[in-house]
């Protein structure tokens, strides 16, 4: 008969991956109590926030990227299988393009300086994380710059096993342009691929021959995209507008634009255009399918290419593109596809029994640019998620927070956008301070479990940590990968990194006694 796991006693709640101390290790950038965490633990909220190159409120972009460096370098040789695993979750899992390259980089440099064997293990990292054409450049452009031209030989040959992989027609004629510092050329002339079949072999040495400009240079029968692909050049304008013959000549949308200039019908241009065109360029042209007059027809084409269910999944677009894409488009013909491709892309959204506290950092500090673009920053990326898990609640109250409080009431089947606009219309975005204590202790009214979206950068004013009992989980999710968090990570207080659907899958999981996992 059980004596201890019995129903009368809930089960203990294990800590999750990530682990830190259990006593404050200093102060965050704003004073309040700053609990350290262990490598694994601050390699991974850094590399799931980090916009390699960009400036963050408490942290300057060399700084941030030299601790990233640090960090990548000594888990590589403290627990290189971990790390590996973490550096391909990375660029394929949570799609951090610049954040898996760096770390790639910087995972062999740190064994290499340590003189670490397993050139294999440090070969397969570099391979596993360039994703696309233009990321064997992009590394290498890394490695030169911060290291030199002494490219050492795993680094070559992972570059190279990625390069058979990922170099064909319809990628050089996308991605081999003037604007990269390192061309095709320059990439086979460094790491000297085995060609993967005769056709490939005649891609590389055509790309060599473009890339030092020889003149005598033609183009292989075998190479029939890039041979179609001068045939529309030459013919100009014309040959623009027939949406069968881009498609074979593997014509991008930006080539297409500047080979017609002004002075043409934008409108039959995007219309030829589209139908070759990627599902992240078609979210990205919206605003410019509306400014150019593009039939309903068309338009209703694109919406229900967006709002389609496998091709949401495949995107992996995170939840924020949709809303930028939203905000960005002049006209509502695209609300609905766009409403239904986010919701789509949260899916993963648990659905939480009892009742939520869902508190959302609206400081000044969480006025950082969290896309590229800088069309969205951190806060619009926390609303977007706390609406979201709120929506899925069976009972919950999402709460403004930073050194004053302000309750954003839900409205029973309103859509996540329109919910996500009118907390910015109704003056929920504070711009102050961040007392996350005293949010807690002023709107904790016995919830089963607190959320908070935050950059983690709590005021002196009271402890996170003891603003709840300690029996009540909560659940932080860090926006910002600063080295200090708010609470320590311990039993019942958990801390995830990032912003995907898939990270609000571990409350039930925590919840029901399991211990979290890395998500690879």
């Amino acid at each position: 008969m059980a004596k201890l796991n019995v129903k009368k006693v809930k089960a203990a709640l294990g800590a999750g991956p990530l682990r830190g101390a259990a006593r404050p290790a200093g102060r965050t950038y704003e004073g309040g109590a700053g609990y350290g965490r262990d490598l694994k633990s601050e390699l991974f909220l850094l590399a799931v926030t980090n916009m390699v190159g960009e400036q963050t409120f408490y942290e300057s972009a060399g700084d941030r990227d030299s601790r990233y460096a640090q960090l990548v370098r000594a888990a590589a040789v403290e627990d290189p299988d971990w790390t590996a695993r973490f550096l391909g979750w990375l660029r394929t899992g949570a799609n951090m393009r610049t954040a898996s390259i760096v770390g790639a980089a910087e995972f062999v440099r740190g064994r290499l300086l340590a003189r670490v064997p397993g050139d294999g293990e440090n070969r397969r990292v570099v391979a596993a994380v360039l994703q696309r054409a233009d990321e064997p450049g992009e590394l290498l452009a890394y490695w030169i710059s911060r290291y030199g031209r002494a490219v050492p030989k795993p680094v070559k040959r992972g570059i190279a096993d990625a390069v058979q992989r990922l170099y064909t027609e319809r990628n050089l004629l996308k991605y081999d342009t003037a604007t990269h510092a390192f061309r095709f050329g320059d990439v086979l002339d460094l790491t000297h691929p085995t060609p993967a079949a005769p056709w490939q072999g005649d891609l590389f040495r055509f790309a060599l021959d473009r890339r030092h400009n020889r003149e005598d240079r033609t183009v292989p029968e075998s190479l029939r995209m890039i041979a179609a692909n001068g045939r529309v050049r030459a013919e100009g304008k014309a040959a623009l507008f027939d949406p069968e013959r881009l498609e074979s000549a593997g014509m991008t949308w930006e080539d297409a634009l500047s080979l017609a200039g002004t002075g043409v019908d934008r409108a039959a241009l995007w219309t030829a255009l589209i139908p070759s065109m990627g599902y992240m360029a078609q979210l990205r042209n919206l605003r410019n399918f509306d400014q150019a007059g593009v039939s309903d027809e068309v338009a209703a084409r694109v919406a229900a290419r967006l709002a389609d269910p496998g091709e949401v999944a495949r995107s992996r677009q995170l939840p924020m593109r949709f809303l930028s894409a939203y905000r960005a488009a002049p006209s509502l013909r695209w609300a609905y596809a766009l409403e239904r491709a986010l919701t789509l892309s949260l899916d993963s959204v648990p659905a939480l029994p009892g009742r939520t506290l869902v508190l959302i950092d609206t400081s000044g500090s969480m006025n950082s640019g969290f896309s590229r673009d800088g069309t969205l920053m951190r806060w619009d990326a926390a609303v977007v998620f706390g609406v979201a898990l709120a929506a899925r609640c069976a009972s919950a109250k999402v709460v403004s927070f930073s050194d004053r409080t302000t309750v954003f009431r839900l409205r029973k089947g309103e859509s996540v956008l329109r919910a996500i606009e009118r907390f910015r219309s109704e003056g929920h975005f504070h711009n102050g301070g961040t007392d996350t204590a005293r949010a807690v202790r002023e709107h904790f009214a016995g919830h089963d479990r607190v959320v908070i979206l935050t950059d983690e950068q709590a005021s002196h004013a009271g402890s996170v940590d003891k603003a709840v009992p300690a029996t009540v989980p909560i659940f932080t999710w860090n926006l910002a990968g600063y080295r200090l968090g708010h609470t320590p990570l311990t039993v019942n207080r958990w801390t995830f990194g990032g912003l995907t659907d898939a990270g609000f899958g571990m409350i039930p999981l925590l919840e029901s006694g399991r211990d979290g996992t890395w998500p690879f």
